[in-house]
């Protein structure tokens, strides 16, 4: 049921090339012949991958291309459930679908998962001889990327169980979190009657020029969300238990080791970039210090940081949204915007604005043969333009990265976000170029630093209060109180004296979805924005010579190391100078602002 009416309503994808409905009995057939498959595979290259010597090359290939073929079709009904449980969360029978299918899943990866600790039983002489094999070159990547888990693996029916017990732990959380915050209506009085508003309708009102308006919406989001503080607090606190509990069992130095291995990135390289990221708080400081002259106040609060400058920018429906996109993807490349348009024609975006709808935004690329989705909460904002530019950047990349096999297709985290931000920036220079009147320019150019500031500043904010929380879980279990200081503590480094924080706030960690589903993910947006900051000015200067290197990294997904895919563009993560030159763009959009402002 749609709570309010946006000119998104009716935008609904169409799951149809994926299966006709939740209850569509191909769905059971197709999860029969998978587990048949899989029972098959089992029987053919058990004890055949770690042997002496290893296998051959051929056999080793013959058994990574059908483990491949039935990912491929197992992405199929996983990625079905999750979007279906994501378009309403509150339904039992994808509730039921959801569950269903993850316990299947476990079942099916269960029975696979003697390949992977085939593969790193091997001597290490024999799998270095098998990555290095011509007729392996396809899958070298992945096969060395694997061996960086050897020290890691446990036994198989260690790992079997650890695969069982999730559905009834970890994602049992997780599917509590989402489906109490999907629930969740927060009462707004406007125009003289109260309002329910989903999550999404009332954080958007946060950046409304009416600042009584955005206040009593913070009020309302925190005194909501209080309401269920404990199950909030019960569920993180036990969700990085957890996560500790496992880093034990695997031998990871600390909580973030895991992540740095699977995006392929040293530690060394993501503690400098974010110092060099904290470094340049004073940037956001200096700039909320302007903006409170520009608002006319002496400082600004916390709902003040989104406010509109120089009132409330025009509604933007989908229709004119879709227009926009497509214009400024056209300008980069034909072929961005030819993909792009499918997205739209073929209904492969869901934009309408629902009760139990998951909040926030994403984009799923399930395999190579499997085209991506998008999901958003479209409000007819120009930053909700940004939204859907952003979720289509990471469509883009799914759909030019198609010509990779399944286990070369998923770029690691920290370049997935390269197109999505790189997009995102061709669509505010094309609203920018259009926009003759200065004071419109002053708040497009005010929300796209803001845009920034919530993906840098933020986002290295969000990372370190998740270090300091699991620093505290080490020692004591946590408590409310032990998360709201943590939280104030990491949000007063970013905001200093120049943004007053409101009491509510303390509660401010509370509905960030990444902290349960995917644990220090955040600092991939840090990497993502600042890399894409660089590459963007890289293209202003070359022009249409950029264009063929950047498609080609996109087309890479994962099939090298990010290192390697970025080399041809002259990317070197390892230098401090590299991250201050992001900083050094946002700066100088900052002063694009206060000559704005001292001109009007």
């Amino acid at each position: 049921m749609t709570v309010t009416t946006s000119s998104a309503a009716g935008v609904v994808w169409d799951l149809s090339d994926l299966f006709a409905a939740h209850d569509d009995p191909r769905i059971e057939e197709v999860q029969q012949s998978i587990k048949e498959r899989a029972e098959a595979f089992a029987q053919k290259y058990r004890g055949t991958i770690a042997v002496s010597g290893g296998p051959a090359a051929s056999h080793l290939l013959e058994a990574l291309r059908a483990l491949e073929a039935i990912d491929d079709d197992m992405s199929r009904v996983a990625t079905y459930a999750s979007l279906l449980y994501a378009s309403d969360s509150l339904r039992p029978e994808y509730q039921a679908l959801q569950q269903r299918v993850e316990q299947w899943l476990t079942a099916v990866r269960n029975r696979l998962l003697f390949f992977n600790l085939e593969w790193l039983n091997l001597e290490e002489a024999a799998a270095a001889r098998l990555i290095a094999d011509p007729l392996l070159a396809g899958y070298a990547h992945y096969l060395a990327h694997g061996q960086r888990y050897r020290p890691h693996k446990l036994s198989e029916p260690e790992e079997q169980v650890i695969n069982e017990k999730d559905n009834t732990g970890r994602r049992a959380f997780g599917r509590l979190f989402t489906e109490l915050i999907s629930a969740l209506s927060f009462p707004i009085e406007r125009e003289g009657t109260v309002q329910e508003l989903t999550l999404a309708e009332v954080l958007s009102l946060l950046h409304r020029p009416d600042r009584a308006m955005r206040a009593r919406a913070m009020e309302t989001i925190f005194e909501v969300l209080g309401r269920h503080e404990l199950v909030l607090t019960l569920s993180y606190d036990t969700l990085i238990q957890d996560h500790l509990t496992m880093d034990r069992l695997r031998h990871y130095r600390d909580p973030m080791a895991e992540r740095h291995l699977s995006n392929e990135i040293d530690a060394q390289s993501v503690e400098q970039m974010m110092e060099v990221t904290a470094a340049n708080y004073e940037i956001a400081q200096e700039y909320f210090r302007l903006k409170a002259k520009l608002l006319d106040l002496d400082r600004l609060a916390l709902y003040d940081q989104y406010a509109p400058v120089g009132g409330e920018l025009p509604a933007c429906t989908f229709d004119e949204a879709r227009r926009v996109i497509l214009e400024a993807f056209e300008a980069f490349s034909p072929r961005f915007s030819k993909v792009a348009r499918d997205f739209f024609l073929q209904r492969w975006i869901d934009a309408e604005i629902r009760k139990g709808k998951r909040g926030g935004a994403f984009c799923a690329s399930p395999s190579p043969t499997v085209h991506p989705y998008i999901l958003c909460n479209y409000t007819d904002t120009l930053r909700d333009v940004m939204t859907v530019a952003h979720e289509l950047g990471h469509g883009l990349h799914g759909v030019l990265a198609n010509k990779q096999t399944p286990l070369n297709y998923d770029p690691p985290l920290i370049t997935c976000e390269t197109a999505s931000v790189f997009a995102e920036f061709l669509v505010f220079d094309q609203m920018l170029a259009k926009a003759g009147d200065p004071r419109v320019q002053l708040a497009l150019l005010c929300g796209k630093i803001e845009d920034a500031f919530a993906t840098v500043f933020r986002q290295n904010v969000l990372t370190s209060f998740e270090q300091a929380v699991f620093a505290m879980r080490g020692r004591a279990r946590l408590k409310p109180g032990d998360l709201g200081e943590a939280w104030l503590a990491a949000n007063g480094q970013y905001y200093g004296d120049a943004v007053e924080m409101v009491p509510g706030y303390r509660l401010g960690w509370s509905y960030i979805p990444h902290f349960i589903h995917t644990r220090f993910y955040c600092y991939s947006y840090v990497f993502g924005q600042l890399l894409v900051l660089a590459l963007y000015r890289t293209y202003k200067e070359q022009g249409a010579a950029f264009v063929p290197r950047y498609l080609e990294l996109l087309e890479g997904g994962g099939s090298d190391a990010p290192e390697r895919l970025l080399k041809p563009l002259g990317v070197d993560f390892r230098d401090r100078s590299f991250w201050q030159k992001g900083f050094d763009e946002i700066r100088t959009l900052v002063d694009r602002v206060r000559a704005l402002a001292d001109h009007r």
